[in-house]
Order: C-alpha cells, then sequence, then structure tokens
C-alpha cells in the first residue's frame, strides 16, 4: 500500500478526520503547518507518497513531474481548479473526487449573502463603526428575481432554500436540468437575459477557460441599478476592477464576495466599498462540511479514476448557451 501525503490543513485541524483516516492508512503523514505548501516545499513534501490529500494546493505539470511515483490525488471539496486535469491524465495520476458534498454549507452563505446584500448590511455596518446612525433603505427577497448562474449542485439546493420567499427563478447553465426546472418552476434563459431581469444573480459555477471574466463590465451593465451581485464560486469569473468600478458608481446596488482572483490578499480598494460584503473563502468552512468533506476524501483514496470530462462538469471550455 503506497504512503499517503494529507497536504491539506484541514486534517490537522479537525481531529475527527486525522483519528479516522489514520484507522485506515496509519502511515499517513501530515502538514502540521496549518498552510497551504506550494512549489517545491510542496514537492518535498510529497516525495516519496503515492497518493495525496489535496486542498487548495496547486498540483501543476510541473510539481507532477518531479513527483513520478504519485498515482492519485483526493481532492477536498468541489473545485479542481487548481488541478492540471490534462497532465494527470497524461500522466496516469487518478483523482479521488466527490462533487456537491459539501452543497449545504455554500448554498446557506449563498441566502446569508443574498440577504445580506438587499438590506444592505455592509453599508449600514461601516456606518455604525464610523459613528453614523442612518437607517439604509434595502429590499425583501421575497417575490424577487433570483437569477441563478451555473444548476449544478450548490445552484439546484440553493433553490430549495429559496422556495419560502416565493421568487420568480431564473437559471443559466450549460447543461439542461429540464425535470428539475419543470418541477420547481424555474426559466432557464440565456446569461444576458438573466442579468437584465434579475433583482439578485448569484453564481455557482467552476472556475475555467470558459468561465474565467464571465461577469464583465459588459455584464455588470446589463444588470438592473438595484441589483445585487453575489459570488461564492472562484475568483476570476467576475471581473474585480469592473466590478469596483460599478459599485463605486452606483451601476449595481451592491456585491458579496467570498472569492478573489488573489487570495489572501484582494483589492484593498474593492474590500473598502460600503456596497461591498468580502468573506475569506469560508463558504465550505463549517464543521459539518469540513466532516463530510473529509470522509469523502478517505473513501476516494481507495477509490480513483482519470479525469475525464463526461464526469468532471464544465472541464473544457464550452459555449455558453
Amino acid at each position: 500500500m503506497s504512503r499517503i501525503a494529507v497536504c491539506a490543513p484541514h486534517f490537522t485541524r479537525i481531529p475527527e478526520l486525522r483519528a479516522e483516516l489514520l484507522a485506515v492508512y496509519p502511515d499517513a503523514d501530515f502538514n502540521d503547518g496549518l498552510r497551504d505548501l506550494a512549489g517545491e516545499e510542496l514537492i518535498a513534501f510529497l516525495r516519496g507518497h503515492g497518493r495525496a490529500v489535496a486542498g487548495t494546493e496547486k498540483f501543476t505539470d510541473a510539481v507532477l513531474a518531479a513527483v513520478p511515483e504519485l498515482r492519485l490525488i483526493a481532492k477536498i471539496g468541489v473545485g479542481l481548479d487548481t488541478l492540471d486535469l490534462d497532465a494527470m491524465a497524461r500522466r496516469g495520476v487518478l483523482l479521488g473526487w466527490t462533487p456537491g458534498v459539501n452543497k449545504r454549507s455554500v448554498s446557506e452563505l449563498a441566502l446569508c449573502y443574498i440577504l445580506a446584500a438587499l438590506r444592505r448590511v455592509q453599508a449600514v455596518n461601516a456606518d455604525l463603526r464610523g459613528g453614523v446612525w442612518r437607517r439604509q433603505v434595502g429590499h425583501t427577497l421575497s417575490g424577487k428575481t433570483v437569477g441563478i448562474v451555473g444548476c449544478g449542485h450548490i445552484g439546484q439546493d440553493l433553490v430549495g432554500l429559496l422556495a419560502p420567499f416565493g421568487c420568480r427563478l431564473l437559471v443559466h447553465d450549460i447543461r439542461d436540468y429540464p425535470d428539475f426546472y419543470a418541477a420547481h418552476g424555474i426559466r432557464a434563459v440565456g446569461l444576458a437575459e438573466l442579468l437584465a431581469e434579475a433583482d439578485v444573480v448569484s453564481l455557482h459555477l467552476p472556475l475555467t477557460p470558459a468561465t474565467c471574466g464571465l461577469i464583465g463590465a459588459r455584464e455588470l451593465r446589463l444588470m438592473k441599478p438595484a441589483a445585487v451581485l453575489v459570488n461564492l464560486a472562484r475568483g476570476g469569473i467576475v471581473d474585480e476592477a469592473a466590478l469596483k468600478n460599478a459599485l463605486a458608481h452606483g451601476a449595481i446596488a451592491g456585491a458579496a464576495a467570498d472569492v478573489f482572483v488573489d487570495e489572501p490578499w484582494p483589492d484593498r480598494e474593492l474590500l473598502a466599498l460600503p456596497g461591498f460584503l468580502p468573506s475569506t473563502h469560508i463558504g465550505a468552512s463549517t464543521h459539518e462540511a469540513i466532516l463530510d468533506m473529509g470522509r469523502a476524501v478517505i473513501r476516494n483514496l481507495g477509490d480513483g479514476r482519470l479525469p475525464d470530462p463526461a464526469w468532471i462538469p464544465d472541464w473544457r471550455p464550452q459555449a455558453a448557451g
């Protein structure tokens, strides 16, 4: 049985996961530094191991080339943008991955941010901390039009959480889910139509060459002045300079983001805008979600497959429908 390198610090932070993994793989080595490894440091940690547990570390072709003994990567969470899937397939490195395992944690946070953005909670908070008592006037969610871009595991879970609010639901996705749409009264539309009609736009899609910069200056201009944008997907899907400009000039009412192009230190001017609600990539950071993701990884260490576009959503660039 090949040795296992646990790169992701999650297993150190959660004692139950460490104990459960060691019960199955007693010779596992852990990254106890409580930080992500990169480059030569990551390569050094991986050497001599046939399998790895990956968090947000970047497994590039250069990393894989430097550790030819690595035969399987088990990925925590659902985002695959930190893995060079083409290189893995070419080198015969298997991927252990369970999509949708953290969907409730992310969808609950999306609902939280939708409500907060509509009620201008961030602006109210900034006023009060600055010594200003002002009752900001926001909007209710009930009865509004919500546009969901990406209706996979998380997008569909968000639909269920929105049910009590009686929202009109629009979705845009490269895949079609006709039975789900019919069951929930959802209308599938093009991206431009969704942006123009929605009071709330919530993003739930992977970062790929096709989705990088998907929401830019042109798309933000299509949105209503009273609309809000929520991004809990990946940094890079939204053009941050264009978003900063739109918020600064009142082109949209507000935005919330849990993800950024540059983490951990995104654009400070964007962070300082009163209509912007930022957070530190906490979408899957609940105790319950981390346990679920970790247990899925333990299972996946013994059940990998070569990356294949047939089962990895939106792996390759595809035209938006």
